[in-house]
Order: structure tokens, then C-alpha cells, then sequence
């Protein structure tokens, strides 16, 4: 297990917990694409308007639990909080965000609920 995030995945935990929405949008790519758990977003302008209302306006912050991969390409499993609701999510939700990225800017993110990393972790600090 490894908490170190590495390149373009460090700035988007580092933006979120900062809460600098700017900082966030000048992570990615003109052309990104955002796969939120089957939800499309293509663009910046796209990926601005979720960002303010499904993070910064749902005061989302990341605890980093593994990551892998690396600088171009990282998966980070994160404890998520907010207020958002949570109505049929799990407690804790646990969620894997995948970060592509190429000449430094995100062109990928994909977030998906995680499927059994709780007791996956829980085992490792035994």
C-alpha cells in the first residue's frame, strides 16, 4: 500500500482539499473527459460546472487510503467526505479515482465506487 500521489493525481487531491476550484480546472486538458460513475462530462467548461456544484459546492475533501500506477497514469483510493447525500452510498464511501494524464494536464479521470478495498486495507494493518 502506497499513500504517495504522484503527478497530475497529487494536484487533483490537492486542489479538492484546498478547495481552489481554479487550481482544479487548470489541471485538465481542453478536451478531458470525465467519467463519474457513468456520468459523461467532455471539456473544461463541462467539467467546471460538475466540479463547482458535484465538489467545491458539496465541500468534497479526499483522504488518500492506496495508490498506484504511475506519474502519467495513477489510481488513487480515497476515503471521500462532504456535504453531499448520501442516500444509498456506502459508509465509509470509498471511491477510486483513475488520472491520465499527458504534458502534464489530466485528458482522463475516471471515479468509481470501490469494490471491496475496506477489507482489502483492514487486512494490510493487521
Amino acid at each position: 500500500m502506497r499513500h504517495q500521489i504522484l503527478g497530475s493525481a497529487d494536484g487533483y487531491v490537492r486542489t479538492i482539499n484546498g478547495k481552489d476550484p481554479d487550481g482544479f480546472i487548470a489541471l485538465f486538458a481542453e478536451g478531458a473527459i470525465i467519467d463519474d460513475a457513468g456520468r459523461i462530462f467532455r471539456g473544461r467548461e463541462a467539467i467546471r460546472a460538475w466540479a463547482a456544484s458535484d465538489i467545491f459546492g458539496a465541500n468534497v475533501t479526499l483522504t488518500a487510503l492506496d495508490t498506484s500506477g504511475e506519474e502519467n497514469d495513477a489510481t488513487i483510493t480515497a476515503k471521500v467526505d462532504g456535504t453531499f447525500d448520501r442516500t444509498g452510498l456506502p459508509d465509509p464511501l470509498i471511491m477510486t479515482f483513475n488520472v491520465v494524464a499527458l504534458g502534464g494536464k489530466i485528458t482522463k479521470l475516471t471515479c468509481r465506487l470501490a469494490r471491496g478495498i475496506v477489507k482489502r486495507l483492514e487486512k494490510s494493518h493487521d
